[in-house]
């Protein structure tokens, strides 16, 4: 069977309309890979053309079409401890600040977004239990989100293969997972239970609106996606949901300098952050 074809202005329509719905903009050098996705949705949802699979993604109520494209253009590939500088400023300099304009036992919230299948959000948990010694004078909540539902799933259920795991210390290993099979460990239910899990689209303010207080966010790897009208957007967000003095992270060859003047930039020993002014 012909795979469908997608011309030229079907491709334009899309990436308009997805652009509107997630803030992802998909430019020339992406064509093949959201022609190859949306001709395998077109035949696994039984339309005859892009036409009317496209008036049906459009106009359908309960959105579960739109959910599925979105987890099939979305990328997931990621490790345990990527790009761990960041971990370490979190534990040897954010915290520390943080934890310093609060009494014990008060709450410390922290905002992994794009969780992907969980390894960002598990890692932040690992660093704190071993490496942070104020870990138990607060009550730490680990917030990961993700827009792309099966995805998420995956992260709940935290069954990992090696070469997620290649970067792990192999105390890490024996101390919070578990033998799964085919050479896959599952992380240990105290943690997958100490993480929570939730779909958002950062591009929507009705979805991002009940995340507020947060002290630290982790937003690595996705703002490369967005055009500039959107990493604005996605900025704004995160300045609305921060504490006044909370920290955010972005990936390393993202720059928020480049994005919003909102934030301050921070030079601490591990590593480059930003920072909402604590007063203002």
């Amino acid at each position: 069977m012909a795979q469908p074809l997608i011309t030229t202005e079907d491709f334009m329509k899309f990436r308009e309309f997805f652009y509107r719905k997630t803030g992802i903009y998909f430019d020339e050098s992406k064509r093949y890979f959201v022609d190859k996705r949306l001709a395998e949705r077109v035949r696994e949802s039984g339309s005859e053309n892009f036409r009317t699979y496209f008036t049906m993604l459009r106009f359908q109520a309960s959105g579960e079409e739109l959910q599925q494209l979105v987890n099939d253009m979305t990328v997931n590939e990621t490790y345990f401890f990527r790009e761990s500088y960041q971990f370490d400023c979190l534990v040897n300099s954010m915290l520390e600040e943080v934890a310093a304009q609060k009494k014990p036992g008060d709450t410390i919230r922290i905002w992994s977004i794009p969780s992907s299948s969980g390894e960002e959000p598990y890692s932040i948990a690992i660093f704190l239990l071993e490496l942070w010694p104020k870990i138990e004078q607060f009550d730490v909540e680990i917030l990961a989100s993700d827009i792309d539902t099966s995805i998420l799933d995956s992260a709940k259920q935290g069954i990992y293969s090696m070469r997620s795991l290649q970067y792990l210390p192999k105390t890490y290993l024996d101390r919070y997972f578990e033998p799964y099979s085919n050479q896959r460990y599952q992380i240990i239910e105290d943690l997958r239970q100490s993480i929570e899990f939730s779909r958002v689209n950062l591009n929507d303010r009705n979805d991002t609106r009940r995340f507020s207080n947060i002290d630290i966010i982790f937003c690595r790897n996705l703002l490369i996606y967005f055009d500039d009208i959107s990493r604005k957007d996605a900025a704004d967000t995160f300045y609305d949901s921060l504490n006044h003095g909370g920290f955010i992270c972005l990936g390393h060859s993202e720059s928020m300098s480049r994005i919003s003047p909102l934030f301050t930039v921070r030079k601490f020993p591990d590593a480059i952050v930003y920072q909402k002014p604590r007063f203002g």
